[in-house]
């Protein structure tokens, strides 16, 4: 490592503008990271908060937009809660409606209809659990743009009112929609656009979005089996993610974004360390020349990438936390996670030496004679 510290000592300049390239890099990585998390909860954290295995929806559904289309009926769950390896299977509403606080408060809400004290009824941070026909219980998300326990709701356009009794322990929004709580007989008769006083015909207190099945512990449940005796389509809860608005677009945009800084990173450290070696070339030459084998020069080189690399990804890595926890405390869907700020950094890292590795490859063609004036 002789060449490669003496290098890093006395080309200060060369290597302070190499690294600054790197942790820029690393900047964008983490921020990335952190918009893909914040995006990925702010679309789906409500469902990631659903105490079940899996979702019945109705037969053949368009497993892309489930949610808005799928209609079962109350068979599905009583044929589910018969299945083997099933704890508990409970119906579940879905649905998107503009609303406004009677305070003036104007918010969107993906309302989730669930039978008070089933297994799908959430427990609240503040407040109480629904119980009565017009109660509601909301994310914290809500809460932050102005709704408050005690509020009243006024759905549009039917006027539906209902009131705010309790607020949700954490974030839960589907499709960057926050989710309330309310009970299941409710949300039939919103959902089939009754207004207050209207007639409701009976079909419509036996319709629901999906069946919410919970497996028993360490249990795998047939959901083949299960389709086939409820008539249903089923997917895993993580599976159901895809169903959720605009999910899939947004994480495979954000996917090939990460892919191609992934891609630029290895061709940009790979052209520094490239343009490097045809600067060393004689040096390397006069070591050749002096005895030093290929495998001593690939690992001067290599060490001194890794030098530079692990530094300018460490500098990055802190400037965007700093970075990304203060958009954190915006209203931004922006979150910052251990393990995907790890792995965008070992990649980056592992990325570069690939790209230095084949830059530094050159150093096996270095001719001794070149040291020796053997080119004159």
């Amino acid at each position: 490592m002789f060449l490669a510290r003496r290098e890093l000592a006395f080309a200060r300049g060369r290597f302070v503008l190499m690294g600054s390239v790197v942790a820029l890099i690393a900047i964008l990585m983490v921020l990335l990271s952190g918009l893909s998390v914040g995006l990925v909860n702010d679309g789906v954290s409500g469902l990631k908060r659903l105490p079940v295995t899996s979702l019945a929806f109705q037969r053949d559904v368009d497993t892309s937009s489930a949610f808005t289309r799928s209609v079962v009926t109350t068979s599905a769950t009583t044929a589910w809660a018969d299945q083997p390896g099933v704890a508990d299977a409970a119906p579940l509403g879905s649905s998107l409606v503009n609303a406004h606080t009677t305070e003036g408060v104007e918010i969107d809400l993906a309302l989730f209809g669930v039978e008070p004290g089933s297994f799908l009824d959430p427990q609240v941070a503040e407040g109480e659990q629904i119980a009565g026909p017009d109660e509601v219980v909301v994310s914290p998300t809500a809460v932050d743009k102005g709704v408050r326990i005690g509020d009243t709701l006024v759905l549009e356009p039917a006027g539906t009112r209902l009131k705010v009794v309790g607020e949700l322990p954490a974030q839960s929004t589907f499709g960057h929609v926050d989710v309330a709580y309310l009970p299941l007989p409710t949300w039939q008769e919103i959902h089939a656009g009754a207004r207050p006083g209207d007639r409701i015909p009976a079909h419509v207190h036996d319709e629901f979005t999906a069946v919410g099945v919970r497996a028993e512990p360490g249990a795998s449940v047939d959901l083949a089996a299960g389709d086939e005796a409820a008539g249903t389509t089923s997917m895993t809860l993580t599976d159901s993610f895809a169903a959720s608005p605009g999910y899939t677009a947004e994480t495979s945009t954000l996917t090939l974004i990460q892919a191609f800084l992934y891609a630029i990173s290895a061709l940009v450290v790979g052209a520094f360390f490239t343009v490097l070696t045809i600067q060393r070339k004689h040096e390397l030459a006069v070591l050749r020349a002096l005895g030093a084998s290929t495998g001593y020069l690939l690992r001067d080189s290599l060490v001194q990438s890794a030098i530079l690399l692990c530094a300018s990804a460490a500098v990055g890595v802190g400037i965007g936390v700093a970075a990304g926890a203060a958009i954190a405390t915006t209203s931004l869907p922006f979150a910052l996670a251990a393990g995907p700020v790890a792995g965008a950094t070992v990649v980056l890292i592992v990325l570069g030496m690939v790209g230095a590795g084949a830059a530094v490859l050159r150093i096996t063609r270095v001719d001794p004679l070149t040291a020796l004036g053997g080119t004159r």
